[in-house]
C-alpha cells in the first residue's frame, strides 16, 4: 500500500483491474451487482486513465497488475485491494474482512497464485471488456 501523489477519488472507490482477464472481468460484474451504495468506479489497467494511473503510483506499467484499488488518496494492490473491495460491498462481504488477521505475506501469496494462473484457468479476451449503455456509468477514463 501507498500514497505517492494524491489521487482524488471524488469520494469513490476506483478499481483498475486488467481488462482482458475473464476473471477480473467477471469480478467487476460482481462488484456492481454487489454495490448497492455506488460507491465503486472501473478502469481496465490497459486504459490510458489506468496507465496514467500506475504512473502516478510509480508503478510499471507494462506489469498488468491483476488490480489496484484508489481510495482517499491511496492506493491498494493484491489482496489488499481484494479486501478493501469485499469491505464496500453489501452483506455478507465486508466479514472476510477477518482475513485481515493473516500475514500479508501469506494473504499475498495465495492472491498471486491465482493471480499467475488466472489466464490459464479463466481464459482471457482479445481485447479489454465494452461496458454495456447501463455499466458505462461506473466506468472512467
Amino acid at each position: 500500500m501507498g500514497s505517492p501523489g494524491s489521487i482524488d477519488t471524488g469520494g469513490k472507490i476506483i478499481v483498475l483491474f486488467d481488462g482482458v482477464c475473464n476473471l477480473c472481468n467477471g469480478t467487476v460484474k460482481f462488484i456492481i451487482k454487489r454495490d448497492r451504495s455506488s460507491k465503486f468506479l472501473f478502469a481496465s489497467l490497459q486504459s490510458d486513465f489506468g496507465q496514467t494511473q500506475l504512473l502516478r503510483l510509480g508503478l510499471d506499467p507494462t506489469q498488468l497488475h491483476s488490480i489496484i484499488v484508489l481510495e482517499n488518496g491511496k492506493f491498494y494492490e493484491r489482496s489488499d485491494a481484494a479486501l478493501k473491495i469485499a469491505s464496500g460491498l453489501a452483506r455478507p462481504w465486508p466479514a472476510l474482512g477477518m482475513f485481515r488477521v493473516l500475514p500479508r505475506s501469506l494473504r499475498d501469496w495465495v492472491y498471486d497464485l491465482i493471480a499467475k494462473n488466472r489466464y490459464k484457468v479463466f481464459g482471457k479476451q482479445e481485447s479489454c471488456m465494452i461496458p454495456t449503455p447501463e455499466m458505462k456509468t461506473k466506468f472512467v477514463g
